[in-house]
């Protein structure tokens, strides 16, 4: 039996190949990182009898899932403050406690106990954005999910550098001391338009271009954002990142809740790509983006989960289905965004975002082996008429059993197979017990 390739052998098969549905009698083999091939199961098992086999009799197969914004040391600070408005939790609750915590171990832990909560929740790709990029990076290797990892960047000082060129500085030595990992890939991340100024702005344009990196950027999550960009530079925030030229087909826009007709069309004329986080915006009460007129008029969607500081649930499962739902609700039309569409913002949606469209987002023959297998077996899934449906409006996160990324299985059986799940609760735990103490004082 070969150990370099398995075959995994499904009830059902959603490639997310454009044009393609759900197949059932298929099977997928995997040699090495990637897909050697997709076909009849038959076929397959004759012509790879040497493969290990993998059996998911009622499972569906397909990408994994890719979180196209999330701050994922942030899961240790889950629950620290709620129900409060954006500028409030942000001012008064989280940059006070980052400023005394946050570290390169409080990140690289945070990062590790995220990266256990995605894998499960059968996220395959994580676009992060915080401080520390070596921890988040080492975080992401130890678990073997692949990740984004930010050269995070803004105007004011900070427990990880002292203004703009230490952040760049730093992350750039982060990016030289990763360049070439497998599972990587950085990008330039200015946090927002109220926290960069047009100088940072245009270095970490020129980033990008340099390091050929994708732009990672909150923009127009708030309606106050927006007005209070128009009494500080005279024109709203969007307009000042085109005059400054950094819209287009490297820009991954984060939440983008406020935007005009005349916006909308901009991000589509400059192949701008959207990071929808549906459930962050409503528990901050930013608003609903206008995702179904987003995606009438051409602009790539992709979906993220933001941190679990301000999201509280890491749960990609939920975005999906929320960002169906929002769609029609908000627009009073129910067929807007229907289930495929979701799903391929999951998928397609957040290669796309990454530039990784050619290896990532579906299963097709030479792309990167990240798969992931949902088990509809439960009586809360059943009966299955149609199983694409099925996982946006009825199955949930721990329906998730298997997980390969690049031909790895990190998830067996809904068990880790990197790390010990349990030590790494223990150190959050101690953790979290330092802080409460450390506030209490």
């Amino acid at each position: 039996m070969s150990k370099n390739k398995t075959l995994l052998l499904p009830r059902w098969l959603l490639s997310m190949k454009p044009g393609e549905g759900v197949l059932e009698g298929q099977a997928l083999l995997i040699e090495g990182e990637r897909i050697a091939a997709v076909g009849a199961r038959d076929a397959l098992l004759t012509a790879h009898a040497d493969a290990a086999r993998v059996e998911l009799p009622e499972h569906v197969l397909m990408p994994g899932l890719i979180n196209s914004h999330t701050h994922s040391a942030m899961s240790l600070l889950r629950g620290v403050a709620d129900d409060l408005g954006l500028m409030d939790w942000l001012n008064h609750h989280i940059w006070p406690l980052e400023k005394r915590w946050v570290s390169h171990a409080w990140t690289r832990l945070g990062s590790l106990f995220s990266a256990a909560e995605a894998l499960r929740g059968g996220v395959t790709t994580l676009n992060d954005m915080y401080f520390f990029p070596e921890a988040m990076a080492e975080a992401a290797l130890q678990a073997g999910i692949r990740c984004a990892v930010s050269i995070n960047v803004i105007d004011f000082p900070t427990g990880y550098a002292s203004g703009p060129q230490d952040y760049i500085d730093k992350g750039l030595a982060a990016y030289e001391k990763f360049k070439g990992e497998r599972l990587l890939q950085f990008t330039s991340s200015p946090h927002a338009p109220y926290t960069v100024s047009d100088e940072t702005f245009v270095k970490l344009r020129d980033m990008a271009e340099q390091h050929d990196m994708q732009i990672h950027c909150h923009i127009h999550e708030t309606a106050d954002e927006v007005e209070g960009g128009i009494k500080q530079f005279g024109i709203r925030p969007m307009e000042r990142l085109d005059r400054l030229g950094l819209l287009n087909e490297r820009m991954i826009a984060v939440h983008m809740v406020h935007l005009n007709d005349a916006e909308i069309e901009l991000c589509a004329r400059k192949g701008v790509h959207i990071a929808h986080n549906a459930s962050s915006n409503l528990k901050l009460a930013s608003g609903i983006a206008r995702i179904a007129d987003l995606d009438r008029a051409g602009v790539n969607v992709a979906l993220g989960t933001d941190g679990a500081a301000s999201n509280n649930r890491q749960d990609m499962f939920e975005e999906i289905r929320q960002a169906a739902l929002l769609a029609k609700g908000s627009t009073g039309q129910p067929t807007v965004l229907n289930a495929r569409r979701a799903l391929e913002m999951a998928t397609l949606g957040g290669a796309k975002a990454l530039g990784r469209g050619h290896d990532l987002g579906s299963l097709e023959v030479g792309k990167l082996a990240d798969v992931i297998a949902v088990d509809l077996s439960a009586p809360e899934c059943r009966p299955v008429y149609h199983s694409d449906a099925q996982l946006v409006y009825v199955a949930a996160r721990e329906h998730v059993s298997d997980v390969w990324v690049q031909g790895e299985r990190v998830l067996q059986q809904r068990r880790l197979t990197r790390f010990d799940l349990g030590a790494v609760l223990g150190q959050v735990e101690e953790t979290v017990a330092q802080m409460k103490a450390g506030q209490a004082s």
